[in-house]
């Protein structure tokens, strides 16, 4: 085995047949990463007869006395099934990194380890996963846990929408409140399209707060990833917002007026006279709801009189599927949904392309306990995906003085 430096255009024809291959594991991020602080290798493993065996890409910094972290992003792809295999590694990376400088190598292949329904319940599970981190970890690599949150570089669970059922069912499995906001989002005058320009500038001001990339690294992504990137926006239809305001208001009025009639008769049982009256409080509610939405409405058509921009998404396309990298929200338009009608609008194009799934990125794998990411999980399992957990994150320390000093310092904080 020969740990070789490989160009990006064997790196990319080689990853993008393996079994763990993933966007992640491309030149494109590799290029887009080198822009913003990076330094990027393509390392190949090589046979005894210079037949490629694995590969990867490698990023770095130094951060110590000229000493580097490299990290593999979704890698390194490689049969970690083959203990001798993955020792003999090892021991390569060991000398080579460890003699360039490199001090730690961080992996995170991209093996699922269980796949589960939107409820968390297992309902495959890897049956070679126990040998994987076994061998990874007689190897030399240190498991970094079992993450429930976002500890780790990539996220350790996502989420799936398959998209080999007719889009009718596909809709139909979503829960109940899933679908009530698709239906509220699109009543609402709210339409979502593909940008053919790609152009992110009001996109960003949706997705900034959730990461501290800044917009030129969005653009960089974008011009890296080419024809196999798609940038999505919903806007408020202003005009049709208010038209169909007026419409469901009206519509319900006059629903509330002939429960409150019924209410009048003489000759109606307590039984039901208690159950009009609930029907009419619930009728009140609603009134007042859609009086509101008529306000705002009406409110938008004179600033917006062509609409405004509410959410986007830009979505990477690879290995026939589709990924969900990063989306954002007007959040001052929430109670509209838009959020919502931009995963269905996604879901219905991608389909129609016939991608094999759209994967909707990270949530959390803690399904009971509430916490601050309850709402992210609530949103998106709402869809009925499926969950994917990924394996974790290993470290292998390729110098051990040089690393321990630099620990002992404090300098990995």
């Amino acid at each position: 085995m020969r740990i070789i430096t490989i160009s990006p255009e064997q790196f990319d024809k080689y990853a993008k047949k393996h079994r763990y291959r993933n966007y992640y594991q491309t030149s494109a991020y590799g290029k887009t990463m080198r822009k913003f602080g990076f330094n990027v290798h393509f390392l190949g493993i090589a046979d005894d007869n210079n037949t490629l065996i694995g590969a990867s890409l490698i990023l770095y910094r130094e951060v110590f006395m000229g000493h580097k972290i490299a990290y593999a992003p979704r890698g390194i792809l490689f049969n970690y099934e083959n203990p001798t295999l993955l020792e003999e590694l090892v021991e390569k990376l060991k000398k080579i990194l460890g003699k360039q400088g490199f001090m730690l190598l961080k992996i995170d292949p991209y093996i699922p380890s269980t796949i589960r329904d939107s409820k968390g319940n297992i309902m495959n599970f890897n049956s070679q996963i126990n040998l994987i981190m076994a061998n990874l970890e007689n190897a030399g690599f240190k498991f970094q846990g079992k993450s429930l949150y976002f500890e780790d570089e990539k996220p350790r669970w996502e989420t799936l929408i398959l998209l080999n059922q007719d889009i009718r069912t596909i809709f139909n499995n979503f829960d109940k409140r899933t679908r009530h906001k698709i239906r509220k989002a699109a009543n609402s005058g709210i339409e979502c399209y593909k940008d053919p320009s790609n152009n992110i500038n009001v996109l960003y001001s949706f997705i900034k707060r959730k990461s501290p990339k800044p917009i030129e690294f969005y653009r960089e992504l974008i011009s890296n990833y080419g024809d196999n990137i798609d940038v999505y926006y919903c806007k408020i239809n202003t005009e049709t917002y208010v038209i169909n305001s007026r419409r469901a208001y009206e519509k319900e009025m006059e629903k509330n007026d002939q429960i409150a009639e019924k209410i009048q008769q003489t000759n109606l049982s307590n039984e039901g006279k208690n159950s009009l009256l609930n029907k009419k409080m619930e009728s009140d509610k609603l009134l007042n709801t859609y009086k509101n939405n008529m306000v705002q409405a009406t409110q938008l058509l004179k600033e917006y009189p062509t609409g405004v921009l509410v959410a986007g998404a830009i979505v990477i396309r690879y290995d026939n599927s589709a990924f969900i990298y990063m989306d954002g929200f007007n959040t001052n338009f929430s109670n509209l949904n838009p959020n919502y009608l931009l995963k269905w609008k996604l879901i219905c194009d991608y389909k129609k392309q016939n991608l094999k799934y759209l994967n909707f990125n990270a949530i959390v794998g803690d399904f009971d306990k509430k916490n601050k990411y309850s709402g992210l999980n609530e949103m998106k399992l709402g869809f009925n995906p499926i969950i994917t957990e990924y394996v974790g994150e290993f470290d292998i320390i390729l110098n051990n003085f040089t690393y321990n000093l630099y620990k002992s310092l404090g300098k990995n904080k």
